[in-house]
C-alpha cells in the first residue's frame, strides 16, 4: 500500500534525524540541546511505529485468508531473504566504519563476538560492542517473526481480544512489579516488552478486510483522540520524563499509531494519502529499509570525524551533521538498496536472482554491442 510505505520512509528520516541530534547533543536524556529541538528525541516511538507497521502490513494477507499463514517454514524463509542479505551488508559496512574510521559506540570497537552476535540477529539476546547502535530493532523484530505464525494461530482460534490479552497482560504485570519499567534502547530482552505493540498493528490489520461500514469508521479521529492523552502527559511531564517512562508510553502510543495506519490504508484522511503518495515520499519509502540500516554509520563518521574540523560542538554540529549527514544518507541508502535491498524483494529465490543478473547482463552486453554498430556505422 503506497500509504504505508510513505509513512515508513518518513518514520526512516525521522531516525536519521533523531541520531542527528542524539550525537550532537551529548547527556541524552539530559542533554545539552535548545529545547525548541526537543521534537526530534523520541527516536524510540519511530521504532514503536516501525514494529506496528511490520505487524499491520505482515498481518494483512493472512487477515484476508482467515488468518493462516501459508505455511511456517514458507513465512520465515520468505522474511530472511527479504531481511536479511541488505542487513548483513550493513553490517559489513558498519563494521568496516566502525574498525577504521570512528567507533560506533563508546563501549569500544565491536570484536569477534559482535561478528557472531550481531551476525546471528542475536542482540536482543546476547550483549556485545555494537557496529551500529540502530541494530537493536534489528533483533526485536527478528524474534516477533519467529512467534509470528503462533500468533496468528491464537487469532485464528480464539479471538483478537484473546490475542492481545496473552501478549499484553504479562507485560503490563511485569512492568507494575519492576522497580524501574523504562527499558532503554539496547537492553537485553527487548521483544518481550515490545511484543504487544506489534500485535497492535496484526490486530488492527483486520480493518482492511473489515466490512465497509467498519473501514469508513473515522479512523484517523479515533487515532487523534487516542493520542491526545498521551500527548497531553508528555507536554505536562516534559520529554525527559517521556523518555524515562518509554515502557509506558510504548504501549500507551500504540493504539493510536494502530488507528493511523488504519486510516491510511483505506484512503483517508485524504489529504494526508496524497502527500504520502507524492513521488518524493513515495520512494523515501522504497528503500526505507536501506537508510534504517546504513545511516548511523553515516551520522557518526559525520560527527566524529568531520564536524570537529569545521564546527564547534553543540548546536553547530548539529547543523554540519543535518545538512552534510542527512543527504549523503539518503543518496548512500538509495544506491545501497538498488545493490542489496532491490534485487531481494523483485526476485525470491537465488535461482531466479541468478536469472535475472543474467538477464539484465545479457540485455547490457547487447546494447553496448548495438551501440558499438551504430557507432562504426556510423
Amino acid at each position: 500500500m503506497p500509504g504505508l510505505d510513505g509513512l515508513r520512509g518518513l518514520a526512516a528520516l525521522y531516525v536519521v534525524l533523531f541520531h542527528c541530534w542524539l550525537y550532537s547533543f551529548p547527556g541524552f536524556p539530559d542533554s545539552s540541546a535548545p529545547a525548541w529541538l526537543n521534537a526530534l528525541m523520541f527516536g524510540r516511538l519511530a521504532v514503536v511505529f516501525f514494529l506496528i507497521l511490520s505487524g499491520f502490513s505482515l498481518a494483512i494477507s493472512p487477515a484476508r485468508h482467515e488468518w493462516r499463514s501459508g505455511g511456517v517454514t514458507r513465512f520465515l524463509r520468505r522474511r530472511a531473504w527479504r531481511i536479511l542479505p541488505p542487513y548483513w551488508a550493513a553490517l559489513a559496512m558498519s563494521l568496516i566504519i566502525s574498525w577504521l574510521v570512528v567507533p560506533a559506540s563508546h563501549y569500544g570497537q565491536p570484536t569477534g563476538t559482535s561478528i557472531v552476535v550481531y551476525g546471528l540477529v542475536a542482540q536482543d539476546m546476547f550483549t556485545a560492542p555494537t557496529p551500529n547502535g540502530a541494530f537493536w530493532s534489528i533483533g526485536v523484530e527478528a524474534e516477533l517473526y519467529l512467534f509470528f505464525p503462533l500468533l496468528l494461530f491464537v487469532r485464528r482460534r480464539l479471538s483478537a481480544v484473546v490475542l492481545v490479552a496473552c501478549v499484553a497482560l504479562p507485560v503490563i504485570a511485569r512492568g507494575l512489579m519492576a522497580a524501574d519499567a523504562s527499558p532503554v534502547e539496547g537492553n537485553k530482552w527487548l521483544t518481550p516488552h515490545l511484543a504487544p505493540v506489534f500485535v497492535a498493528g496484526m490486530i488492527g490489520a483486520g480493518v482492511v478486510v473489515a466490512s465497509d461500514r467498519v473501514q469508513r469508521l473515522p479512523w484517523a479521529w479515533f487515532a487523534g483522540l487516542a493520542a491526545m492523552p498521551v500527548l497531553a502527559l508528555g507536554l505536562i511531564q516534559g520529554s525527559v520524563w517521556t523518555v524515562r517512562h518509554y515502557f509506558w508510553v510504548d504501549l500507551a502510543i500504540a493504539p493510536a499509531m494502530t488507528m493511523l495506519l488504519a486510516a491510511v490504508a483505506t484512503g483517508r484522511p485524504a489529504i494526508l494519502v496524497r502527500l504520502l503518495t507524492t513521488r518524493p515520499i513515495q520512494s523515501l519509502g522504497g528503500f526505507s529499509y536501506s537508510l534504517y540500516l546504513i545511516h548511523l554509520p553515516i551520522v557518526m563518521a559525520v560527527i566524529h570525524g568531520v564536524a570537529p574540523r569545521f564546527v564547534s560542538p553543540g548546536l553547530p554540529t548539529f547543523w554540519f551533521t543535518l545538512f552534510l549527514a542527512l543527504p549523503v544518507a539518503v543518496l548512500a541508502a538509495w544506491l545501497f538498496s538498488k545493490i542489496f535491498e532491490t534485487p531481494f524483494k523483485r526476485n525470491r529465490s537465488w535461482k531466479s536472482l541468478v536469472a535475472a543478473s543474467g538477464s539484465d547482463s545479457g540485455s547490457a552486453s547487447r546494447a553496448m554491442v548495438k551501440t558499438t554498430s551504430c557507432d562504426i556505422s556510423g
